[in-house]
Formats: structure tokens, sequence, C-alpha cells
């Protein structure tokens, strides 16, 4: 007989720490992202948990067996003449990998194969990525402020859509009919897409908005801001329902954990990552 499933399970805020003082960080050393202007600029997880992606301004894109930690056993992705800005996995296709870089262009990779499957010009310096849930659509966030939709399906770009103000970084519903910018003067802006009108726009932040997340329930959004603070804005009604102030400095991205209990930020400045939980992200409400 096979053995039971083994499901994943919340942890309370009082159990956590105990349960991570006995980890050990693993290092992994990246030996062509050493050095002044070669450091790592993104890094995200596939969504399987089974490979780590990382970009860095030494235009090395890599791909880590997070069992392994020796760069023997990555794979090196060669193709951008520019510095990775970002790296995003597809949520629907498990092996494919976007890029995105300064040199103007946006990449797709098939890990197995570790080749380029497909390259779009964007017109200009790539900054962020965003995939649309089903993986249709890829949104891309130059750094002169235009947004460009990438349709994945022929690989093909919309024309650019200029943005009014600075747009530091994007995300999707969980729908795909609506899409969450952070700006540079404290707000997040909520479009509907594709049509891209406004819905609502939320005052969140005294400084620049940085980093957005929606959590995986979709009932909490997390943004990230350049005044060290965490927001969490409930989706239902749009009203911030917690600040967390655990930041050292500008928060330049959050994350959630897989049940939404948790969120973390992450800041430039100082050397800590700040995890936070709260009773109202545990169980259903997250």
């Amino acid at each position: 007989m096979a053995p039971a499933p083994q499901y994943r399970r919340s942890v309370s805020k009082e159990r956590f720490p105990s349960l991570y003082t006995s980890l050990r960080t693993q290092v992994y050393n990246d030996p062509a992202a050493r050095g002044p202007g070669s450091a790592i600029r993104s890094i995200a997880w596939n969504p399987t948990g089974t490979l780590i992606a990382t970009g860095s301004a030494s235009r090395i894109l890599r791909v880590w067996n997070p069992e392994k930690a020796s760069v023997k056993n990555s794979t090196e992705l060669k193709g951008h003449t520019g510095a990775i800005e970002c790296v995003a996995w597809n949520p629907i296709v498990e092996a494919q990998l976007a890029s995105c870089s300064t040199d103007g262009t946006v990449r797709l990779w098939d890990v197995r194969s570790n080749a380029s499957i497909a390259e779009v010009k964007i017109g200009g310096e790539g900054l962020t990525l965003a995939w649309a849930p089903d993986g249709d659509v890829l949104m891309v966030g130059r750094r002169d402020d235009c947004l460009v939709p990438i349709h994945t399906g022929t690989m093909t770009a919309s024309e650019p859509l200029q943005q009014p103000i600075q747009t530091n970084q994007t995300t999707f519903s969980h729908s795909g009919r609506e899409l969450f910018l952070t700006t540079g003067d404290g707000r997040v802006k909520i479009l509907d897409y594709p049509s891209m009108t406004s819905l609502h726009t939320l005052n969140a932040h005294t400084s620049a908005c940085c980093a957005i997340e929606l959590c995986p329930r979709g009932k909490n959004l997390a943004v990230g801001g350049s005044d060290a603070l965490i927001s969490l804005w409930d989706t239902t009604d749009w009203v911030c329902r917690h600040t967390l102030g655990e930041g050292i400095g500008p928060v330049r991205s959050v994350g959630f954990s897989f049940d939404g209990s948790f969120v973390a930020g992450g800041s430039d400045e100082g050397n800590n990552i700040g995890v936070v939980g709260h009773p109202r992200l545990s169980g259903n409400d997250g």
C-alpha cells in the first residue's frame, strides 16, 4: 500500500521561532556574481519548489538545485548581453523560465534543454516581470515606466503602455482580470485587465511603494514601501488592516508563505529578512 500523502500544515506564530532556530543557512556561491557591479538582482523558486533561478548584473542567469549548493551542480543559461533585472517562472509550465534584461529583451527558457526558446524585443530596458495566472500573458515593466504585455502563445509584444508616474512593480490578481501597480507617489493602482482602465487607487504609503504581492488565498495584498513599512490590505473592502514596521530600510520585496499565514519583507539595507505572522493571516483568513 502506498504511504499516505503528506500535507503541508500551517505553523502558529508562537511555534515559528522554535522551529527555525535549529535551521542553518546554506550559502550558494556564484563566482560570476562577485565584485562591484555583478550582484544578484533577482531570485525565484519554481512552482514546485525544486529549482531556484537567479539573475545577476553580470549577465549570468543560473538555475540551482536547492539540494546541492555547489555551483558545479547548477546550470548557466547564456544569451543576455546586459544585466538581468528579473527572473520569473511560468505558473503553468513547470520548466519554463522568463528573464528580462537591460539589453532590451525578454527571453523564455526551457530549463530541461537549457535553451532559450524565444526572445522578444521590448523597446527599452526591462526591469520587472509578472505572469498572468494562466501563463498566457507576461507583463514586462520597463525602466522608463512603460508596461509591455507579451502574449506567450505567439511570443509577440503589444504596444507599450506608458504610465503617467513612476511604476515600480506589478502583479496580477488570481483571476487575471486585475493588475496591481506600485507607484513612486506611495499609491497602488488597481487596473482592469486588459482594458487598463482604473478601478481603484490605494493611498498605501507616505513615500514610494516598491514591492507588492497577493497572498495565496487572495484575501490580503502586501505592499512594501521605501518608508520601511509593509502594509496589509483586505481585498474585500480595500481597507488597510495592518502596518508592519519590522524593516530597517526600504522594503524592496515581499512574499507570503504558502498558506498566507506569514509575510516576509526584504531590504537592500542591513543583513536581515523580516518575517511577520498575525492571527488574522492564519487559517482561513490569509
